[in-house]
């Protein structure tokens, strides 16, 4: 035989199970409530001001640059502006190849920036610019000079290319490299003469440095010891002694030697 439920018995359950239903839902809307209230709060009192900056990778400009690129001082609520978007407009800058914003806790900003790596120096009337992996050449003074030197490159252009093929040279070439001159540059082609670390000088095309460069080394080892000269890499490969291409050197006398400025 069936036991029969009296539902009168099940009553006080079906209530007490539907109060602790009631009762978790008001705990939940109160939660959520508390929580947006302190959100709002927080959002309209001092606590939620940006109180400090911390920028990582900067080596060629300052903290105080990118912060001033940011557009962000002490005291802007953390509200009212978007990490990404600030991090693009920093990125933007000409020497910056890639920026990160975030918001740390609640009180701080951090922004990180790599910038690009310089491959030189721009010379000028007044002294020394760096260039860097993008052409760009950076517009602050130089202290010390120690990278290849690039003259007559103040053609933006001319830089970018410049930059490109540098890139793309080996290590051990490009280390041996004192100074690179544009000394012709037209539609079709720019031609440059290079000083080596090693005193040999190259002369070659622009456009296809890197590919004729990078058989440098072994030339170089083709060669009898002490021999130094001129590499012409414009259109094949040939070599020619200094003595070759500016003649002898000239003797200097006796009297020449003893003669008092």
């Amino acid at each position: 035989m069936d036991k029969v439920i009296d539902i009168e018995e099940r009553i006080p359950t079906l209530r007490e199970r539907r109060r602790k239903r009631t009762n978790r839902k008001f705990l939940v809307l109160l939660f959520i409530f508390l929580l947006l209230l302190a959100g709002l709060i927080y959002s309209q009192t001092k606590y939620s001001e940006i109180r400090s900056f911390k920028v990582t990778g900067e080596k060629i400009y300052e903290e105080a640059d990118y912060i001033n690129a940011s557009q962000l001082v002490i005291g802007d609520s953390m509200w009212s502006f978007d990490a990404d978007e600030v991090g693009e407009k920093i990125a933007d800058l000409e020497w910056v190849e890639a920026a990160e914003v975030e918001k740390n806790w609640l009180t701080a900003v951090q922004i990180s920036v790599s910038e690009y790596p310089a491959i030189g120096y721009l010379e000028t009337e007044t002294g020394y610019q760096k260039i860097l992996a993008n052409g760009f050449a950076v517009e602050l003074p130089v202290d010390a000079v120690d990278g290849p030197i690039f003259t007559n490159f103040k053609n933006i252009d001319a830089r970018e290319e410049l930059a490109v093929q540098i890139q793309q040279l080996d290590p051990e070439v490009s280390n041996l490299l004192s100074q690179i001159i544009l000394t012709e540059a037209d539609e079709a082609s720019t031609d440059i003469t290079l000083y080596m670390t090693d005193g040999n000088e190259v002369r070659a095309k622009l456009d296809s440095l890197a590919e004729k460069l990078d058989y440098y080394p072994s030339l170089v080892a083709q060669l009898n010891d002490g021999q130094k000269g001129v590499f012409d890499m414009e259109v094949g490969i040939s070599f020619r002694s200094f003595d070759d291409v500016y003649g002898p050197p000239k003797e200097v006398s006796e009297d020449e030697e003893t003669e008092e400025p």
